[in-house]
């Protein structure tokens, strides 16, 4: 059965980007929806269900900031990935950006052919993920992806996005050694804010809320996870 095209809204008050943007994207087989502010792209998401939006920072009524911020605290949009497309490449505007929840910040001009590139990378990680299951049942853990829940011992451990991807990715295939690149590449993917102590500072946070004992340091190698 042949599996439907990804969603994609983008959201920008220049109309010729937005033009820009709608052909490149159609031309390679999504399904495209736009918005020209950040009030109107949360209506639109909230209708359409993209599964990726690309958003300007800069927009009236309501910045593109504001707008992933409110999107993020959406249920049903919760697996919804933000990336930003903007003229300002200020460090602290694109943290403050990933503070809102940005999975990627890419600065204009807009290079249509690495974009396109950074989407099917997407589409694939979104791909793989269909094909993974819904709870994994590791004892005295459980961790459900659709809610993105941690039980431990039936007690709740809510984990900000990132954590929770990095546990899930190390769950998944217990006493498998993930290398740090695997890790970056598949939690971090492109993001380009990333150092190189951030894996070993979501570790740390992880194992103060799950303990020492889940997950194995396997020094110059990466890490893995143990029931």
């Amino acid at each position: 059965m042949k599996s439907s095209p990804l969603k994609i809204l983008v959201v920008d008050d220049d109309l010729d980007i937005i033009e820009i943007l709608k052909y490149n994207l159609n031309k390679s087989g999504y399904l495209v929806k736009s918005a020209k502010n950040g009030l109107e792209a949360i209506k639109r998401a909230k209708k359409f269900m993209p599964n990726i939006i690309l958003m300007d920072v800069m927009m009236p009524e309501m910045s593109g900031i504001e707008a992933c911020s409110e999107i993020k605290q959406i249920d049903e949009l919760s697996e919804t990935m933000i990336i930003f497309l903007s003229a300002r490449s200020e460090d602290y505007t694109q943290i403050s950006a990933y503070d809102a929840g940005a999975d990627d910040y890419i600065s204009k001009p807009i290079k249509p052919k690495i974009l396109l590139k950074k989407i099917s990378n997407i589409a694939k990680k979104i791909k793989s993920n269909k094909n993974m299951p819904i709870v994994l049942d590791l004892g005295s853990i459980k961790i459900n992806r659709e809610e993105y829940l941690v039980t431990q011992n039936k007690n709740e451990i809510m984990l900000p996005r990132k954590e929770f991807e990095l546990l899930f990715l190390l769950a998944s295939k217990p006493e498998k050694v993930f290398t740090r690149d695997e890790i970056m590449n598949k939690v971090w993917g492109t993001q380009v804010v990333v150092g190189d102590r951030t894996i070993d500072v979501h570790i740390r946070k992880l194992r103060e809320k799950i303990g020492d004992k889940h997950i194995k340091t396997l020094k110059g190698v990466g890490y893995k996870f143990k029931p």
